[in-house]
């Protein structure tokens, strides 16, 4: 028996070895292949004047829809900022999902809102619509708001989408702010590509706690002050650039970040628009459309833009911080297990034999096995001593891995963008980069085994996110989505 045990042991060892250089390779492999195609895209639109697509008469018309739900605190400034963007042939389209604050109330003082009866096709069925509002102000013409039944956040968009004739639809959060050129930036790809349809584009997202927002602009960037946030920032560079580049070129994408991106609305409308019944409906809306465009057998992308075109707030305690990525982890198994029929499936190309089996294996079952391995070593550490060379061996390879590729990930920020100036930031990025296996991702590890028992369980729910504003100096107030 005591033999036995060891060989299990020998077999379960030297598995994790072959996982932990997979594991290794893969991310080495997409991190050399996102600076190789950061590299040429710095090289090819370095010089671009993005002002000349205001004034060309291809610029596809777009419609920036806005979901909002109890943002009666910020709303107001918000739309301010959308507004402001710089295109040519865009409205803005807010979608009051059944505010329970005073939001409905402050919009339509401050644009001096009235209804209107326009008729339009519900295409994708929502939740009773009560109004539909414009301004008597020709300075707001572009603004639409419409006013309905709570549905949830999916349920919004649909109402937006249904309203909306433009040719493409612009998703974005109403608490995130845009840069003022993030429009012509997403609508550039729009008007190179002529030998495949893009059917959806996202840009960077970037963390705006801390930093200093004035009328909806970012005019100070600032790395977060607390602990958290900050290690979020490593968070999202290394899923953007060296994640997201690398699956764009690869045309393996399955995700668009829910704060900002660009959709072919034709294409979302014939795929019935959002799932109001998933928690992680951005990511299932674009598997879906992938497999639509596959199925017909014509040539897409969905593509990725490296330049920084969103700021958002990220939690600030862990507290939400759990709320978040569980969801994010159900989201996740959402798309992956309705969409199984992808799975190494050589009839949807790359993202059948990619993108659905790296998001299987890394982004759904890693954490798992991470967690089995962890139980596995107590329950060795109870019954007989342990390997101890081998673990520390293992420890100390993982830490040393993780460390060098948040260090690799600033030197990309650093290389490209280089959004945060000041010297001592940069340092503070690297030391939050040795601290963040230790004190910040056993959360993370946990919050995802967490995700997994909810899924398993039928848990739908949003759960409450509560921010404290951009500055962090806000009064904390609590913003809760329910599920539709």
């Amino acid at each position: 028996m005591i033999e036995f045990f060891r060989s299990l042991q020998f077999i379960i060892e030297n598995g994790i070895i072959v996982i932990t250089i997979f594991i290794f390779g893969s991310y080495v492999a997409l991190a050399i292949f996102s600076a190789l195609s950061m590299l040429k895209y710095i090289r090819k639109n370095s010089y671009i004047d993005y002002k000349v697509i205001l004034s060309s008469p291809l610029a596809p018309s777009i419609s920036v829809i806005a979901p909002a739900y109890n943002e009666g605190k910020t709303i107001v400034d918000n739309i301010r900022s959308l507004l402001s963007l710089h295109y040519n042939d865009f409205e803005v389209v807010i979608v009051n999902d059944g505010s329970k604050d005073d939001s409905m109330e402050k919009v339509i003082k401050a644009y001096d809102l009235e209804p209107i009866n326009v008729v339009y096709e519900e295409k994708i069925p929502t939740k009773t619509i009560r109004n539909i509002y414009k301004s008597r102000n020709k300075a707001f013409n572009k603004l639409i708001v419409i006013d309905k039944e709570n549905g949830g956040k999916a349920d919004a968009l649909n109402a937006g989408i249904n309203f909306t004739q433009k040719e493409y639809i612009s998703v974005v959060d109403v608490d995130s702010v845009l840069v003022e050129d993030a429009l012509l930036i997403m609508a550039k790809p729009f008007l190179e590509e002529t030998e495949q349809k893009i059917i959806a584009s996202g840009g960077v997202i970037r963390i705006a706690n801390s930093c200093k927002i004035e009328e909806g602009r970012i005019t100070e960037v600032k790395l977060p002050k607390r602990f958290i946030p900050r290690v979020q920032v490593l968070e999202y560079t290394r899923a953007f650039l060296m994640g997201r580049m690398a699956w764009s070129k690869l045309n393996g994408l399955l995700l668009v970040s829910g704060a900002f991106g660009m959709f072919n609305r034709d294409i979302v409308v014939k795929v019935g628009g959002y799932n109001t019944n998933l928690v992680g409906e951005d990511m299932e809306l674009i598997v879906r459309m992938r497999r639509y465009m596959s199925e017909l057998k014509e040539k897409y992308r969905v593509i990725y833009i490296p330049d920084p075109l969103c700021w958002t707030e990220v939690p600030g305690n862990l507290k939400v911080l759990g709320r978040q990525r569980d969801r994010w982890t159900r989201g996740n198994m959402e798309s992956l297990f309705i969409h199984f029929k992808l799975f190494f499936n050589p009839r949807y190309k790359s993202l059948g034999l990619l993108g659905h089996p790296y998001w299987f294996f890394f982004e759904w079952l890693a954490p798992i096995l991470e967690f089995v391995g962890i139980i596995y070593f107590i329950i060795i550490a109870i019954l007989s001593a342990p390997n101890w060379p081998f673990f520390f061996l293992l420890l100390g390879a993982v830490y040393f891995f993780a460390v060098t590729l948040s260090h690799w990930a600033i030197l990309f920020e650093e290389l490209s963008f280089h959004r945060y100036q000041r010297k001592r930031e940069v340092v503070k990025m690297l030391f939050t980069a040795m601290l963040e296996p230790i004190f910040y991702h056993p959360f993370i590890l946990w919050f995802s085994i967490r995700g997994n028992f909810k899924y398993f369980i039928g848990e739908k729910s949003w759960g409450s996110m509560e921010r404290v504003g951009f500055s962090e100096e806000e009064d904390k107030k609590e913003k809760t989505q329910p599920a539709a």
